[in-house]
């Protein structure tokens, strides 16, 4: 597997997180991200290497390996909105915040997000052209 590029672990099952990925890949022009599921064995397996598991119960709702170390919460989601194009990458201002403020924010939207946005049955499918940018 190619460790060149950074990864985005999502759930897979989380409308939110699939909307957080299209997000990323209509900001990435570059296909500098790859993507696979915390749910799939791609995904479980990446953790592994890195001496982690997927999460019991609802998992994080994104995390990103980059250069061999694992982000979660709001410190993943400001690293991917830096390398993205267009007005996506000013979120990386709010490294500025305090930490706990940030994870804060994250996880109270992270606790809510099947609430609010709903939650799908099973992972979607990357489109034909999208393929070779999901790992699993």
């Amino acid at each position: 597997m190619d460790r060149s590029h950074p990864v985005v672990l999502f759930d897979g099952v989380c409308n939110l997180c699939s909307a957080s990925v299209q997000f990323i890949i209509d900001r990435d022009p570059g296909s500098v991200f790859r993507f696979a599921s915390l749910q799939s064995e791609t995904g479980r397996q990446l953790l592994a290497e890195l001496g982690c598991s997927a999460p019991e119960g609802d998992p994080e709702s994104v995390l990103l390996i980059e250069e061999g170390q694992l982000y979660s919460r709001s410190d993943a989601a400001l690293r991917i909105a830096r390398r993205l194009h267009g007005p996506a990458r000013l979120a990386a201002v709010f490294r500025l915040l305090p930490h706990g403020l940030r994870d804060g924010a994250y996880r109270f939207v992270a606790r809510n997000r099947y609430r609010w946005f709903g939650k799908a049955e099973s992972c979607r499918l990357p489109t034909p052209d999208l393929r070779a940018r999901f790992l699993d």
